[in-house]
């Protein structure tokens, strides 16, 4: 993954606050609305949560969503990882390839050091204590 985050992500992480938010199904028109999103454009959001079973599913008319875990057990990370990918530890900041040790460019060392804590802060940090205007 490159050092930045797609609209999906942010959505991802809306829906899961939203969704904290209500002991009962929510409406996949409703939440689209909640986190600013279409319906359409949901489905792609949510899939990859639905798969790892954060988030609960059930179509038709009654359906809707519903947060199937407690937000303290996942990570701004593993949202991230889910929508995006795996954070990749040794992309160059000059290039975008893989660092192979040889002929780094200048700001190697401060890159990388700067790389693995942001890798700890997203890793460290649950959706229940992200910033709550995500959930708005």
């Amino acid at each position: 993954m490159k050092l930045e985050i797609t609209r999906r992500s942010d959505l991802a992480v809306r829906a899961l606050r939203v969704l904290g938010g209500h002991d009962e199904r929510v409406k996949g028109s409703d939440l689209a609305a909640m986190i600013d999103s279409t319906t359409g454009f949901l489905p792609q959001v949510l899939a990859p949560l639905v798969r790892r079973r954060w988030i609960d599913s059930t179509p038709g008319p009654t359906g809707g969503y519903r947060l199937g875990v407690d937000l303290d057990s996942i990570s701004l990370l593993d949202v991230i990882e889910a929508l995006e990918g795996p954070l990749e530890q040794d992309v160059c900041a000059l290039d975008g390839g893989h660092c192979t040790g040889s002929n780094q460019c200048a700001i190697h060392e401060a890159w990388m050091v700067a790389r693995r804590h942001l890798y700890k802060e997203l890793q460290a940090t649950p959706i229940s204590r992200t910033d709550s205007r995500s959930a708005d």
